[in-house]
């Protein structure tokens, strides 16, 4: 018989219906057991369509947790929340899975990974692209060695008008930040994971609150407020490493530009790069000449099948509850997110005072 894991969940909005609850309905070792939502009607409603016949609704995330028999969490309530609620849900014995990024302050998402090493149960945070296609592969293709040293990259997070107007995501108190902490902190987890470099030295940044000013702006989801709009619309960062290597973090909801992009990063290393602007594109030199070649990622079906493939948010949600079963590693390790949040937060705080940011070799900031 297959083990269940009796999962519950902690917030049932927006990223639990759009990504998590669907991805884990579709796992025969999960039961969903548990909906927790402030707005009870939404715990009830995400209950009713992913739910067990007999999971419970609260309203208290402190009830969901006082459940011995739940195995996991998920966390999906607001930046703010994220420290408070995973070290609750630790501490109560249960392995966590928290939404990006880990907290809104690098004393929370501390206090997660503390909590985590003292309990033994596992924790892992929400970066999906790091399970998207192009992602796995050109992680191959850096762990082989193709592009060798890999020394300057650039991690890309630009939309040109594209500023979420509902929940939280304008409100600075909540969420800690605009688009640097919301689409930057995918862009930075990708590229310090394909460089496998968690080291910073030195953070510069610049933030700025621009066309957030904006009477009635074109935008995807419609006009924002902005009188609500507290948080930046645009945030940039120069970072070095301690082994000298150099990283540009561009992050925008609303940029003049015609070069957008997201969760994307481009690598230059000793023995080639690659990026994935349009596509993704290994480039190198050859025989003494120069290259550039176009990763295809969609396979040709034959007539009348065209394969069956698995979508990042699946794939995230399969291999983190196999780490529990098997207790292994989860893909995303506390530890690693734990650094992007420093170098945001070092951003920020750039940006702030005008000056740069350090950190000693022990990754403590000076």
């Amino acid at each position: 018989m297959t083990q269940k894991l009796r999962v519950g969940m902690i917030g049932c909005n927006g990223i639990a219906r759009g990504k998590h609850l669907p991805s884990l309905k579709k796992l025969p070792e999960v039961e969903l057991v548990a909906f927790c939502d402030i707005v009870e009607s939404a715990a009830a409603a995400a209950k009713e369509q992913f739910g067990t016949e007999d999971a419970q609704v609260y309203t208290d995330y402190r009830e969901l947790l006082n459940d011995a028999t739940i195995d996991v969490v998920h966390i999906c309530t607001p930046n703010d929340t994220h420290a408070e609620i995973t070290v609750a849900a630790l501490e109560a014995g249960k392995h966590v899975m928290c939404e990006k990024p880990m907290d809104k302050t690098v004393d929370g998402a501390k206090a997660m990974v503390e909590a985590a090493r003292r309990t033994g149960k596992k924790l892992s945070i929400g970066y999906q692209n790091r399970f998207r296609a192009d992602s796995r592969y050109l992680k191959e293709i850096c762990e082989r060695g193709d592009l060798g040293h890999i020394y300057y990259a650039k991690a890309h997070a630009i939309r040109r008008r594209a500023v979420p107007t509902w929940g939280v995501f304008l409100d600075e108190e909540k969420q800690g930040g605009g688009p640097l902490i919301d689409i930057g902190t995918h862009a930075l987890d990708l590229t310090l994971w394909m460089m496998n470099n968690y080291k910073p030295k030195m953070v510069v940044g610049t933030t700025h609150h621009q066309l957030g000013k904006m009477e009635n702006a074109a935008n995807a989801w419609g006009p924002w407020d902005p009188a609500k709009f507290t948080v930046e619309d645009s945030a940039f960062g120069f970072i070095v490493m301690h082994d000298g290597a150099t990283i540009v973090l561009e992050s925008s909801w609303a940029l003049n530009t015609l070069q957008t992009g997201e969760a994307k990063c481009s690598l230059s290393g000793t023995k080639g790069g690659a990026d994935m602007l349009d596509g993704l594109r290994i480039n190198g030199e050859d025989l003494g000449r120069l290259y550039t070649r176009q990763v295809e990622l969609e396979g040709k079906g034959v007539d009348f099948y065209d394969g069956e493939s698995e979508s990042a948010a699946d794939l995230e949600a399969r291999l983190w509850i196999e780490s529990i079963l098997h207790d292994t590693e989860p893909v995303v390790k506390p530890e690693e997110a734990l650094v992007v949040t420093e170098i945001l937060q070092a951003i920020y705080d750039s940006a702030k005072t005008g000056t740069a940011i350090y950190f000693d070799e022990s990754g403590q900031r000076r």
